[in-house]
């Protein structure tokens, strides 16, 4: 894509039109306000002025504005879809017959699949547009958006520092304005984590509630595919879309005055950023002023340890399966073998010590059973006596414990004098996604030096509408989220 420079006039236009979330750019464009061409013209202005954080690895500019035309066309016609003429973003783990899907991997670059995800359907039938393929980890197996074939994704907030994974380029394109929304993919984090690293809404809906057909997978236990967004009424309205409920009415506002929320500081404040610790606390007083109740609460002794085996267990044991059978599946012209060997070299590592089947830490086929059948549920019934025996509505915690980390210093880094790994980014995110829950991380505010922190909200199995309902009078308690500068 090539650079332009805009008159001023120009650029305050775009500007307006850019800041639009989701439910505010259709309802403009069905009024009339705005058509959905000059919306989309904006969006690809931006993405052009934006390109260097590597947001995207397949724009088709051309393509998205004779939608946007089709699209403004149907309106003149009485077309009221509810995302009519709205672009938004994809995760290039969703398969897209009309542009390719790389998975992240150099090797498939410009390989085009012959169907569309599942989701991708239920958008599209909604009048909305695919914008375009969001960069990602490889195989979405990371934390941090490094991918060695498609560029690192930077963070919009200070191109120094990472953006999170592994829906990086999502996160990175609803925080630098290019997108009103993107899908994304959360197997143990990888939604939450960028949400809260590039300040903008991070939605995991409950394990298995929105389809994944078609959607490169890590593990059929745990994967979840859900949505960043800059906004929670966006979360709320795709949620509606994607689920097929848009005609059911959505769940009743909560008072926040007879909430009660709770957080466990001996799981999820025992190694946490001085600033990050400093802004949760912060939160959770507006919270108590705005007259919810929060509690502490002690998750166990062992929880940490039950989580992380719940979950590592199952994403480290069912990636080769799932994997295989999808590239064949769906016809992609590689195989699984062919993944591992192309991998970067320490990711190559990871898979040959853990992941490909009889590596020296494959789980066996007992241990992967205990998992599934002792691990996960204890897992699941720890959360259910919290939120049944004391009445809690959700848990509330800081999403990651550190901002984000410079891209330099992305494998190894100091989080509160201590030096730790690049997945102590997951280690708040990893239970719920052990246990299925439903997740979303609000952006909370900045950091002194101007890095995003978000918190995040874990409710009960299949209560998705009842968090993202408590989510939304949450998100109007927490200051305004600026634009990165």
């Amino acid at each position: 894509m090539t650079r332009t420079n805009p008159s001023s006039a120009e650029s305050s236009g775009n500007s307006q039109l850019t800041e639009l979330g989701v439910a505010a750019a259709a309802a403009a464009i069905r009024r009339g306000d705005v058509t959905a061409e000059s919306y989309a013209s904006a969006l690809l202005d931006q993405a052009r002025a934006q390109s260097e954080i590597h947001a995207f690895i397949t724009i088709d500019e051309s393509a998205v504005l004779a939608a946007a035309s089709a699209a403004d066309e149907a309106r003149a016609a009485g077309a009221t879809a509810p995302l009519l003429g709205v672009p938004l973003g994809v995760k290039d783990s969703y398969q897209t017959r009309d542009l390719p899907t790389s998975l992240g991997l150099g090797s498939l670059t410009g390989f085009t699949p012959s169907t569309d995800a599942e989701i991708v359907t239920a958008i599209e039938g909604a009048g909305a547009i695919v914008f375009g393929k969001n960069n990602l980890v490889e195989m979405s197996y990371g934390v941090t958006g490094h991918n060695a074939d498609h560029g690192q994704v930077l963070n919009p907030y200070d191109h120094d520092h990472v953006s999170g994974g592994s829906s990086s380029g999502s996160a990175a394109a609803v925080a630098a304005r290019i997108v009103p929304a993107s899908f994304g993919g959360d197997t143990v984090g990888s939604i939450r984590i960028p949400g809260a690293l590039n300040g903008v809404v991070g939605y995991k809906p409950t394990t298995g509630r929105w389809p994944r057909g078609g959607v490169a997978p890590i593990s059929h236990t745990l994967d979840a595919t859900g949505l960043l967004a800059r906004h929670v009424e966006d979360a709320l309205l795709i949620d509606r879309i994607v689920t097929g409920d848009l005609d059911d009415h959505p769940a009743a506002q909560p008072d926040l005055r007879t909430t009660r929320l709770a957080y466990a500081p001996r799981h999820h404040l025992d190694l946490v950023d001085p600033e990050v610790e400093r802004r949760f606390h912060e939160t959770v007083g507006l919270l108590r002023e705005a007259g919810a109740e929060v509690v502490e609460v002690d998750l166990g002794e062992d929880f940490t340890a039950l989580a992380e085996r719940a979950a590592w267990n199952l994403f480290l044991r069912e990636t080769y399966q799932a994997i295989s059978d999808f590239l064949r599946e769906n016809d992609y012209p590689v195989s699984v073998d062919d993944v591992h060997h192309s991998l970067t070299p320490q990711l190559h590592d990871v898979w040959s010590s853990v992941v490909v089947p009889g590596s020296p830490g494959y789980l066996s086929d007992e241990d992967h059973a205990t998992t599934l059948g002792a691990d996960r549920p204890a897992l699941q019934q720890r959360f259910a006596q919290v939120f049944e025996r004391d009445g809690i509505d959700a848990l509330i915690l800081p999403t990651t414990p550190a901002p984000a980390p410079r891209i330099a210093d992305q494998w190894e880094f100091t989080v509160a004098g201590e030096k730790v790994e690049h997945l102590i980014l997951a280690k708040n995110t990893v239970p719920a996604s052990g246990a299925g829950l439903p997740g979303i991380s609000l952006p909370a505010g900045l950091t002194e030096a101007g890095l995003p922190i978000g918190v995040e909200l874990d409710a009960p199995r299949y209560h998705d509408r009842e968090l993202l309902a408590l989510a939304l009078q949450i998100e109007r308690v927490l200051p305004p989220m600026p634009p990165p500068v």
